[in-house]
Parts: structure tokens; C-alpha cells; sequence
């Protein structure tokens, strides 16, 4: 997929009980084994598309720092679990090591950090689900062609960054948020896989349409720009 070029870059019972690092606490001397190589095998709860899966992950990622726990710990857990799906379990051991985070039964499904906060990461990070939906590339917008219903009448879309910068872009409300992520990119060099849009406090996918959103004329969409982390 796509996430695994150059090394960079469960379902669970509600997000909240995924990301309660702090809540609970390592016990002294509890065990630390090593990081398994197996992948989790899960199901989802309904068939589940590439960019569905997507979306779901960068969901997490994006809102989990703000639950407790440390940054630089999640991060760490990013980058690991990255690289363990890229099938580099060597880079992923050495990112726990390096961090000096414990693994009491060899999955990122459950660790601590050397403080004994505890993380969890639900399986959709670790895995995908094994019936996910293959789907055509959502960069291109030919894929889900225009209903002739929808006009193609343009307007100047008010877009916020999360730098705090404001702009307008040539929108209709035919237009797919990918091919508005492409006009943002050329406007602003900022690389389409670092935005994350988002409206009325949702996560706008790819293949969403403006007209999906029940966005209005003065309406702003908030772009939070994500850049990535290197791993060292």
C-alpha cells in the first residue's frame, strides 16, 4: 500500500480506549519480548476499500498525540508500525529499541514507554483487514466520472491551513477533494499525501465531492498540513 516508500512512512472498541497512554502503568518488572514478525489477521465489520483504510489510519495518527501519553512515543509507534507492514521487521525492532519502549507480548497492540505510560494501537494500523476491497487509484479523478446532474459552475473555495495561512481555490461543487488536494499542491508545494481536509469537523476523503459536504458559498474547509516525520 501506499504508505511503505522509502521507509517513511484493531479494530477497536472506540478510539478512546486506543490511546489511554497514561491511564495504566507498567508494572515493575514486566516483560519485554521481542517485536513478532506475524501480522495481525482481523475483519472488518463491513468490507472495507484501500482509501477507506486510509483514512481510518490517518484519522488515528492525526488525534492521537492529543490524547496523554508522549508525542516523540507516538511518532515512534508510527514509524514502527510502518515499517513492520512494509515487511522490515529489523527497522520496526530497531525504532521500539531506540525509543526504549516495552513490549509485553511482542505486539504494538499493547507497549509502554520507559515511564510505564501505556500505548495501544488498533490492528487497522498494524494490518489491513482481510476483506479489503481493492479499488482504482484515487489520484485520478476520471475514476469516478461527473454525475450530469452537477454543473460544473466554479466558485472560489475558502481553504485554512493549519500554518494559519488563507486562501481561495477554483473549485465546483463536482469537484472530487483530491483533485483539489493536486490544486493546492501546485499552489502551495505542499505535497498532497501531507494534507489532511477536513469540514464540519470530518475527515473529507479523496473521492468525497464538495456537494457531498453540504458546503456553502462562505464556508471554510480547514487543511491541516502534516508534514512528515523522517525516521533516523
Amino acid at each position: 500500500m501506499g504508505g511503505c516508500v522509502g521507509r517513511e512512512r484493531e479494530e477497536t472498541q472506540g478510539h478512546g480506549s486506543s490511546r489511554n497512554g497514561g491511564r495504566a502503568h507498567r508494572k515493575r518488572g514486566a516483560r519485554n519480548e521481542p517485536l513478532k514478525k506475524d501480522k495481525p489477521k482481523w475483519k472488518s465489520d463491513y468490507p472495507m476499500t484501500e482509501g477507506q483504510l486510509r483514512s481510518k489510519r490517518d484519522e488515528f495518527w492525526d488525534t492521537a498525540p492529543a490524547f496523554e501519553g508522549r508525542k516523540e512515543i507516538w511518532d515512534a509507534l508510527k514509524a514502527a508500525a510502518v515499517a513492520l507492514e512494509c515487511n522490515d521487521h529489523e527497522l520496526a525492532q530497531a525504532i521500539v529499541d531506540g525509543a526504549s519502549i516495552t513490549l509485553p507480548h511482542g505486539s504494538l497492540t499493547e507497549c509502554y514507554d520507559e515511564l510505564g505510560n501505556r500505548y495501544q494501537l488498533p490492528v487497522y494500523c498494524l494490518a489491513p483487514p482481510v476483506n479489503l476491497i481493492s479499488e482504482r487509484s484515487d489520484e485520478d479523478p476520471s475514476d469516478s466520472p461527473e454525475p450530469t446532474a452537477a454543473p460544473k459552475k466554479e466558485f472560489q473555495l475558502k481553504v485554512r491551513l493549519s500554518t494559519g495561512k488563507d486562501l481561495r481555490l477554483s473549485a465546483s461543487m463536482a469537484d472530487p477533494i483530491g483533485l483539489l488536494k493536486k490544486q493546492l499542491q501546485a499552489q502551495e508545494d505542499i505535497d498532497t499525501a501531507h494534507q489532511r481536509w477536513f469540514f464540519s469537523g470530518k475527515l473529507l476523503t479523496d473521492k468525497t465531492r464538495l456537494q457531498d459536504t453540504k458546503i456553502q458559498k462562505d464556508f471554510v474547509i480547514q487543511v491541516i498540513v502534516n508534514p512528515q516525520a523522517p525516521i533516523n
